[in-house]
């Protein structure tokens, strides 16, 4: 029984073939390539095919859509983990000041409880006085 083939040393990890020689020519445009959110597989191996058979300024072109995309990207990143990371931080004041709210409330029930049971003491204890 033969063994099946093995993958091809060219194949990525997404399932794309591309030639090590083009990894070599162009590695920061294929990691773009590979990262780009806007494409889907098969659009990724179309431009890892074309890649060979593209002027140097559509290459420049390319690489300055895929840079761009990188950037916005990042900075909707950024502009959203701020709003999330304040978010959370109004979360977490919101829980602490209910927390604190329930404990206040507990110590004021606590308290109460307290001082009507001294005043049923006080109470008891006059009767007490009376009666003797």
């Amino acid at each position: 029984m033969a063994n099946p083939p093995a993958a091809t040393q060219d194949q990525d990890t997404n399932g794309l073939l591309i030639p090590e020689e083009l990894r070599q020519k162009y590695p920061a445009l294929v990691e773009l390539i590979l990262h780009s959110e806007s494409m889907n597989k098969e659009e990724r191996q179309y431009w890892v095919n074309i890649l060979p058979i593209m002027t140097e300024e559509q290459v420049e072109n390319l690489r300055g859509i895929l840079v761009n995309e990188k950037d916005q990207l990042a900075a909707i990143d950024k502009k959203y983990s701020k709003q999330i990371e304040q978010m959370g931080q109004e979360e977490l004041i919101r829980k602490t000041e209910a927390q604190r709210r329930q404990l206040r409330s507990r110590h004021e029930s606590q308290e109460a409880k307290h001082e009507e049971e001294d005043a049923e003491r006080a109470e008891e204890l006059l009767k007490e006085i009376e009666n003797s």
